[in-house]
């Protein structure tokens, strides 16, 4: 694990600068920074033999987690948590690998429907395990009750952006 004192130290040096500044936010908002990362850089490295970056694998696992594969494309935004424009890009990259495939729908040509090819799915299919494996590993060291404990925390915490 990454050491975070010197994160710590910089923060108590900051405080001391500027009294109001508020530590413990601060030390929260870096320590899910540094989260991130480390989640980003285990997930490319496990999705790498799959051809794949951690910013594809979601966007699959969002149309895999809809009832029918498909979703479009600013539904997939928004539960990806990507802009639009990075969708359209990773969407291209996606369609070119033939893993999703676009269509128009017949009442309005403009509204465009992303959708898991047969390929995609088993691409799915095969890389899953290494995900699961990966997913337990990373939170190995809390319990299924913190896990609960921490995902209610953030979700609390995320329910006040846009406020």
């Amino acid at each position: 694990m990454r050491d975070f004192a010197p994160t710590e130290a910089r923060l108590d040096i900051t405080r001391a600068k500027y009294p109001d500044f508020p530590r413990e936010p601060a030390v929260l908002v870096r320590l899910i920074k540094h989260l991130f990362k480390e989640v980003h850089d285990e997930a490319n490295a496990a999705l790498r033999p799959y051809g794949l970056n951690h910013p594809e694998y979601n966007i699959l696992m969002m149309l895999y987690g809809s009832s029918d594969n498909s979703m479009h494309p600013s539904a997939l935004a928004d539960a990806a948590g990507e802009k639009s424009a990075n969708v359209t890009r990773l969407t291209t990259q996606l369609c070119e690998k033939g893993l999703i495939a676009r269509s128009g729908t017949e009442a309005d040509r403009r509204k465009v429907t992303l959708t898991l090819t047969p390929e995609g799915l088993a691409l799915i299919a095969d890389f899953l395990p290494d995900i699961v494996t990966l997913l337990h590993r990373q939170t190995r060291n809390l319990t299924v009750a913190e896990q609960g404990q921490l995902e209610t925390l953030l979700k609390k915490m995320l329910a006040g952006f846009g406020e």
